[in-house]
């Protein structure tokens, strides 16, 4: 959430800074800002440069505030920031960056400080006069405080000492201009390394194409950018080595490339998204999978007894359709817990316990948090990851990269698909080694690979589904459901269409209709049934038969060729054939499809949905 830029070289810092935030405006919409050091003749007399440092927001999109800066600011170190708010409703006071009573400090930040409101009273209570509602503006008076008499670098210490919470914080001083400074505490930060200049960011999103290296800060460490370049330290001034990875990305990945939202886009991906997580990671001879990230543990994964699977959103769904994966064909008791919960109810782990944590950006502060607890209880940690060195990649013990590439809509896609590739060639990985016969495992292994021409198969009927959306498109309640491997591809299509279309939808098991949802069910209301031809079909039409006799409408999600469903559903939209386990790869792109389409009929914002950021890396 929030997203952070910097820049600290010889080129106009504005420039980096307006394309940064607009990369990372994914991450929040609210409100956006810049700071930059710039040079005044205070004295016309003896013509003395004096350092100022000069402040822009706007409320709304970063393109609100290229409109208000009209042109350039002089200067070539520089802040930025855009906002999704915690503390404080958006504003142009409230928005980024921060500066002290003499605007000599400015500071941007992502997180929570936790202890603002008492640090604030005993800044009040010594005159400090505060301009906004967040909890950020303390950062910048305290820094004021500590520099009354002590260097920018050594102020800065002792300011993150007395804060309590989660940051990223990077900050600039009128009083030392050669120095940027940035610091890191369960809030991601990541150094870019230029020629001849320096770029920080919270995504490495921001520095496309700018950057062919770069430096993941860890908790804990401070960097001091300068023009020398930079030093990595720990709060007690420890020196840090760190490995600069090589940053492969195009920027032009974060180009919607002739689809009016990167949504759409990102949708039309999986073909290719799915088939990069499988590359070179099947083994169609042996009815395995190939999981380099695993062979450190492979020994240990024999013994694993139970597998516990920690994620949010999107993911948590991949998860659940991984736990029928797993258990089904891996043998392996598996759970899925909602990370935002995990650690507050004393999980009982052990060595045996796999523990593997599913999260796109691979920075979500509830899914890292989980982590750290299962690894205190001596678990084995996995991390299943899209950005590659992000903070859950380095926080577990080994993990499987999703090669999604790069996901800009909110509303995640790509990463649910991919997540359930890496899923599967985990359940026959771990099946294989647990008794799956070679010929099953080379069935699930050919079915993998025909996935991509599925999908094709299913998007090519975009047309199709867009106008079934615009009859649905003011319906004003949507009940989703499914069985089995696809009671989860319910919960999801459900989420697609409250994210980015705002109608409310409930996802629920088929089978827990007569429990109470089948209460709901008038004329005026439409299930989605997520109904292919597998193990739980009947019960699936069961169903269907007594939302039907209810005066209920359908709107199912069938296996080609399926007749009785035509004769039964109000509409029908059908999906190629595949193994149950993989039905969900195909089943969920009619439902995204199908959210996107009622979202655009509604004529919403549809990657920036209300509300909402990319990443959640607050609690």
């Amino acid at each position: 959430m929030c997203g952070i830029v910097g820049y600290f070289g010889k080129r106009p810092a504005q420039d980096f800074l307006l394309e940064g935030l607009k990369r990372l405006e994914y991450r929040g919409y609210d409100s956006a800002g810049v700071a930059v050091l710039q040079n005044k003749i205070a004295n016309r007399k003896n013509k003395k440069d004096e350092i100022l440092i000069r402040t822009v927001k706007s409320v709304g999109k970063v393109s609100e505030l290229e409109k208000k800066l009209n042109g350039k600011i002089e200067g070539v170190i520089g802040i930025a920031h855009t906002r999704w708010a915690t503390h404080g409703k958006p504003s142009e006071k409230n928005a980024h960056p921060h500066t002290d009573c003499g605007g000599r400090v400015a500071v941007v930040h992502n997180g929570i400080i936790e202890n603002y409101r008492e640090l604030k009273d005993v800044l009040e209570k010594r005159g400090h006069r505060f301009r906004s509602e967040t909890d950020t503006e303390v950062i910048a008076h305290l820094l004021e405080v500590a520099m009354e008499k002590l260097p920018f670098e050594e102020a800065f210490v002792k300011t993150l000492k007395q804060l309590k919470g989660a940051y990223g914080i990077v900050a600039i001083s009128a009083k030392d201009p050669g120095v940027m400074l940035a610091a890191r505490l369960s809030s991601p930060l990541v150094l870019g390394i230029g020629s001849g200049e320096m770029f920080i960011a919270s995504d490495v999103s921001a520095m496309m194409g700018d950057v062919k290296r770069v430096v993941y800060l860890d908790d804990g460490e401070i960097t001091v950018i300068g023009n020398d370049g930079y030093v990595v330290k720990t709060f007690s001034h420890r020196k840090r080595e760190k490995e600069e990875l090589a940053l492969e990305r195009d920027k032009t990945v974060a180009e919607h490339r002739g689809y009016p939202h990167f949504m759409l886009k990102e949708i039309f991906e999986q073909p290719k998204s799915f088939a990069d997580a499988l590359r070179g990671r099947l083994l169609p001879d042996d009815g395995m999978a190939r999981l380099g990230g695993l062979r450190t543990v492979a020994k240990r994964l024999r013994s694993i007894d139970r597998i516990i699977i920690v994620s949010c959103g999107t993911s948590y769904h991949s998860a659940l359709t991984g736990e029928y994966m797993l258990e089904e064909y891996a043998g392996i008791p598996t759970e899925v817990e909602m990370a935002s919960e995990f650690r507050y109810r004393k999980p009982l782990l052990d060595k045996k316990t796999a523990v593997i944590a599913i999260s796109q950006s691979g920075e979500t502060a509830d899914t890292l948090a989980a982590i750290r607890e299962a690894k205190e209880k001596g678990a084995l940690t996995i991390g299943i990851v899209n950005v590659v060195g992000s903070t859950i990649a380095r926080a577990t013990d080994v993990g499987v990269y999703c090669h999604a590439g790069p996901e800009i809509s909110v509303a995640s896609t790509k990463a649910f698909t991919s997540q359930l590739a890496i899923l599967s060639l985990l359940t026959l990985y771990l099946g294989r080694q647990r008794g799956l016969s070679l010929v099953m495992g080379q069935r699930i292994v050919r079915e993998l690979a025909r996935i991509p021409k599925h999908m094709e198969r299913v998007l090519a009927q975009a047309k199709d589904i867009r106008k079934l959306a615009k009859k649905y498109a003011k319906q004003e309640h949507y009940l989703y459901l499914g069985r089995k491997y696809n009671f989860p591809s319910a919960l999801e299509g459900a989420l697609k269409i409250k994210e980015i279309a705002y109608v409310p939808a409930q996802g629920y098991p088929t089978g827990e209709m007569k429990h109470g949802p089948i209460a709901l069910i008038d004329p005026s209301v439409v299930s989605v049934m997520v109904m292919p031809r597998d193990s739980v079909y009947e019960k699936n039409m069961s169903g269907m038969e007594e939302i039907l006799a209810r005066g209920g409408k359908v709107l199912a999600i069938a296996t080609d060729g399926d007749a009785a469903i035509v004769r039964k559903a109000t509409d029908v939209i059908f999906i190629p054939k595949t193994l149950e386990m993989l039905s969900p790869l195909l089943a969920v792109l009619p439902l995204q499809l199908f959210a996107y389409y009622v979202a655009v009929e509604r004529g919403y914002d549809i990657d920036k949905p209300r509300n909402l950021a990319k990443s959640v890396t607050v609690e």
